[in-house]
């Protein structure tokens, strides 16, 4: 089995570098400077125990690549990048080439399927950091995450006890679970708050902002009929196995992260978006989270820079309604 890594930044980054220290084979599909900074300098990971650069194999994108049986796709990109990155690999790689989705949303894999047959989620719980070209941060340490995997649209199989196995080799800890999806939609419940961290940070009045947020998108989501985990089954699977390795050691989430690069997109679409997109589609309203979207896109679009909104500001935009 070999991995293409398709993302190698935060979480793709990390897992590539452990996968490759654990004697497995990678490749990295990267680009600009950080695809400059490793195929001049290596990859860099940063974790509790210290900082190890790493020569991983590294391309600009599948045409590069000389595909092979065995091969596995970790799609790790940004919800607003799947589009592109699913048709450059469907111009290469073989139809029946696995695709593992290792990002948040929940569109990623309905996207997959329609180019190849084996499609899988991941349910993804790995605080991770890449804000330097060439350098990506392990947040939490001894286990570096949890990457529970599941097929699309749902059941086990062969593909998916192995890649569990090698993202445990890897250090991680990861179950093969028939109801991915299930996971998967408790995880968006955490992630909608994600856009008002970029934007507003840890300032006072942030954290009932996000309880609301959570609150009309578990609404959404009912309304709608669709199973998710609830926080105390998230919370057990978590217990004591994430451990950060600097409390608060992160600036900021995914979201942040992207606009602290100044990357000129962000992945609130794919987040509070799906919520506003459920609702619409079951007669409902999803004020808060349409709210998040509008302010994440906003700050990406003019370049401003994350946690620079006062929440009072954020809470001036909402309808009436709301």
């Amino acid at each position: 089995m070999r991995f293409i890594v398709y993302g190698a930044g935060a979480v793709g980054g990390v897992l590539g570098a452990y996968l490759h220290l654990s004697g497995q084979s990678v490749v990295l599909v990267a680009r600009g400077e950080h695809l400059a900074a490793i195929r001049g300098h290596g990859l860099t990971l940063q974790d509790g125990s210290g900082s190890r650069t790493m020569a991983v194999p590294v391309v600009a994108g599948p045409a590069e690549i000389a595909w092979q049986d065995g091969d596995v796709v970790l799609l790790a990109v940004k919800g607003q990048d799947t589009e592109a990155a699913l048709r450059d690999l469907a111009a290469c790689a073989p139809a029946a080439t696995p695709v593992v989705c290792l990002q948040n949303g929940v569109d990623n894999e309905r996207q997959a399927l329609r180019a190849f047959e084996h499609v899988y989620g991941v349910c993804v719980m790995s605080p991770t950091t890449h804000l330097t070209p060439g350098v990506v941060r392990a947040d939490c340490h001894p286990v570096p995450g949890l990457l529970d995997i599941g097929r699309f649209p749902s059941g086990v199989d062969a593909t998916a006890e192995s890649v569990a196995a090698a993202f445990r080799k890897a250090g991680y800890r990861s179950e093969p679970r028939p109801d991915i999806m299930r996971w998967k939609y408790g995880k968006l419940l955490r992630n909608v708050g994600n856009a008002v961290d970029a934007v507003c940070g840890r300032a006072e009045g942030v954290r009932e902002i996000v309880a609301r947020i959570r609150a009309e998108a578990a609404a959404v989501l009912d309304a709608a009929g669709i199973a998710y985990t609830p926080e105390d089954e998230d919370d057990a699977r978590r217990a004591d196995i994430l451990k950060a390795v600097v409390a608060d050691s992160r600036g900021g989430g995914s979201s942040w992260q992207s606009l602290a690069r100044g990357t000129g997109h962000i992945e609130a679409d794919h987040l509070s978006g799906e919520i506003v997109l459920l609702a619409r589609l079951h007669g409902q309203t999803a004020p808060y989270n349409e709210n998040a979207r509008r302010w994440a896109n906003r700050f990406a679009r003019e370049g401003r820079a994350p946690a620079s909104l006062p929440p009072g500001e954020w809470l001036a935009t909402l309808p009436e309604a709301a």
